[in-house]
């Protein structure tokens, strides 16, 4: 198997340009000021869930090294809502965002250091050059072992600098609510709300203000028992379990511990926490231990008891790794629930009697692409809800859309002889991954931006957490005897929220006929009641289509040779013990723009031949590679996993370059 030994150049790191900085107490913050330091480049976006995965994997590496090491997140957002400064100053506090910020609307650094994916990471040594950039997530194991032999070297040579770095924490603010995600209402009235910067959960009074209870310390961890000290990490979605199921299980609502990457059983007579699913380590794709063996496994059952006071075999769920699980819903076709694993661009199945987890939807590439479950693409979802018809319904992040799952047939309810249908996935508004709005009027035309909450009305519309664009927006489909074709149509309920996540249907009170909508305002750490006239209706709005605005990577029509860089971590090498250690996939919006290698294959380089007739489009390449400790005394070496999905727009001109180079890790 051939390997790509491109190297990066050696040069001199850029100045850091930007419209203003966070974290530094106002100052701007120079490379010359840092020189002395490792410097770390965190190129992210806050919509992004692999910048999510990058900032937690850096926070240790931060910790340990703060007296050499200068972490600077460059902030260079997809969306417009995250070019505004107020909902970047949000973000930095809602993800406990602990190093200096440079705030790159225009992205003008990203483009500076040719970045080309969310997240990227460049490493800059105490002499000011670039030693080592790399893209996408697991490179933790990797960027610890630069460091400390940065460290060594320039100890050595007297040219690193211990001392504080230039981060000034902000100051802390205080309330009922910090960044809450969803909530339910509870059989009593009153209201479940998921406090993720509380890391908690809070029961509220059916007021929405009036704090009853705190389940959860308000540390972030992982840790069951009790509600004082149960622990949890920035969870997310809430779902009551069906009346059925509560004793038999042991819990009445499941929770979306996102951080966590788990499911937490909460009991609410008591509040006691248990973890029901997830072994609090992501799921990588591709990496071979994403099941615990049964050493691993009983390991944890061990520490399972120690926490939770029972021991015995670890139960299926227990034993898988999940990604970002963002939100849970009861769903009876599946006769499971449902969990939108944003982490990973998936949905996932678990069945709370037999304690199994299981994937079901989702190729784990990112888009927008419907069909059957297995096939389909996802973006980050991370809103479900559930129709009276049996429809799932779901917020697709990433590609701005709202789609749904058909429930599959059986063939009984249908005329004699007719044949059973699988579950698919439609799509009723989303264009992809690069375009959104706010326009409202024909589904096929409308546009959202960013949402991450979704719930259904009585009368079958859908109502949409429509995050960026601080609205709530309706879907109402087309009418069941529409001609074939005809789309449905969506109208805007309500702007002015702060980045709204989550949205509860409240029934009319006191036999009234009028809805309410309690909506989560993230950004302003409260629930909104919105309360609906008797005849559902909404205002049509056009603010405007837009596309995310990156560097466009120039290339020559025909034969144009693709190489994904990545060079193993000092002390490791390729891991073929489970398989080939390398894994590229290659695809193209449009497919047209592709004549010629496309496709799953073992080597990190390819030939692609582009087709001169399609001017432009987008190349979807997704890189895995596989590393281990190289000392042959190990016995047992640690597998380190990179992986990286970049989308990187294209123009095809005559006298272009014929080689695109991407760094996994070089």
């Amino acid at each position: 198997m051939t390997q790509s030994t491109t190297r990066l150049p050696r040069v001199r790191a850029s100045e850091l340009t930007g419209r203003g900085w966070l974290n530094t107490g106002g100052r701007d913050v120079t490379l010359a000021e840092l020189r002395g330091k490792i410097v770390i480049l965190d190129f992210w976006t806050f919509c992004c869930i692999n910048c999510l995965h990058v900032l937690d994997e850096l926070r240790a590496l931060e910790e340990q090294h703060r007296d050499v090491l200068v972490i600077v997140g460059v902030h260079s957002p997809k969306f417009v809502h995250e070019a505004d400064p107020v909902a970047l100053a949000a973000a930095v506090e809602r993800y406990e965002v602990h190093h200096p910020v440079l705030d790159d609307p225009d992205l003008t650094t990203w483009s500076a250091y040719t970045a080309r994916a969310w997240p990227t990471l460049v490493v800059i040594d105490p002499e000011g050059y670039i030693v080592a950039q790399m893209a996408g997530e697991g490179h933790q194991h990797n960027v610890e072992v630069l460091v400390r032999d940065l460290v060594a070297e320039h100890e050595a040579k007297g040219t690193l600098h211990r001392g504080s770095g230039p981060y000034v924490p902000p100051e802390p603010t205080s309330g009922t609510l910090r960044f809450p995600a969803k909530a339910l209402t509870l059989p009593g009235g009153n209201l479940l709300v998921a406090d993720a910067g509380h890391h908690g959960l809070a029961e509220l009074a059916p007021d929405g203000e009036t704090l009853v209870r705190r389940i959860g310390s308000g540390e972030r961890g992982l840790v069951d028992g009790a509600p004082e000290e149960a622990r949890f990490s920035e969870p997310n979605g809430l779902c009551l379990v069906p009346d059925e199921l509560r004793e038999r299980v042991g819990y009445d609502v499941l929770v979306a511990d996102t951080v966590n990457h788990a499911l937490r059983g909460v009991r609410l007579a008591d509040g006691r926490v248990t973890t029901v699913a997830g072994t609090g380590e992501q799921y990588m794709v591709g990496a071979v231990d994403n099941v615990l063996d049964a050493a691993d496994a009983a390991r944890a059952a061990g520490a399972a008891a120690d926490t939770d006071g029972a021991a015995g075999a670890l139960p299926d769920a227990r034993r898988h790794k999940l990604s970002s699980p963002w939100d849970v819903a009861w769903y009876a076709p599946l006769g499971a629930f449902v969990v939108a694993m944003a982490g990973n661009h998936t949905l996932w199945t678990f069945d709370a009697e037999r304690g199994s987890a299981e994937h079901v939807a989702g190729t784990m590439n990112e888009g927008l692409l419907d069909g059957p479950l297995p096939d389909a693409w996802f973006a980050q979802p991370s809103g479900l809800a559930v129709g009276p018809d049996g429809r799932l319904w779901l917020a697709d992040a990433e590609t701005s859309a709202l789609r749904w799952v058909e429930p599959g047939t059986d063939g009984t309810d249908g005329p004699a002889g007719s044949a059973s249908s699988a579950p698919t996935v439609h799509s009723a508004i989303g264009a992809g991954l690069f375009d959104f709005g706010h326009r409202d009027g024909a589904a096929d035309q409308a546009l959202l931006q960013h949402p991450l909450g979704v719930a259904v009305l009585p009368d079958g519309s859908v109502a949409v957490a429509d995050t960026y664009n601080g609205a709530v927006r309706r879907y109402v489909p087309p009418a069941t005897d529409a001609a074939e074709g005809t789309v449905g149509e969506v109208t805007t309920l309500a702007t002015g929220l702060a980045e709204p996540s989550g949205i509860v249907v409240l029934a009319p009170e006191d036999g009234g006929s009028g809805l309410s909508l309690l909506v989560v305002e993230s950004a302003a750490h409260r629930l909104t009641r919105i309360a609906l006239p008797a005849a559902l209706a909404g205002e049509i709005l056009d603010s405007g289509a837009h596309r995310t605005q990156r560097p466009v990577t120039e290339l020559a029509a025909g034969e144009v040779r693709l190489d994904v860089v990545f060079t193993p971590a000092a002390g490791q090498k390729y891991d073929d013990r489970y398989g080939p250690s390398t894994r590229l996939k290659v695809a193209s919006t449009p497919p047209e723009l592709l004549l010629d290698g496309a496709g799953d294959d073992v080597p990190l380089e390819r030939v692609l031949r582009l087709n001169p007739a399609v001017a432009e489009g987008v190349l979807h390449v997704t890189a895995h590679a596989a590393s281990c400790d190289a000392d042959p005394a190990i016995e047992y070496p640690a597998c380190h996993l990179n992986a990286q999905d970049w989308g990187v727009p294209v123009r095809l001109v005559a006298g272009g370059p014929a080689t695109l180079t991407l760094p996994l890790h070089g």
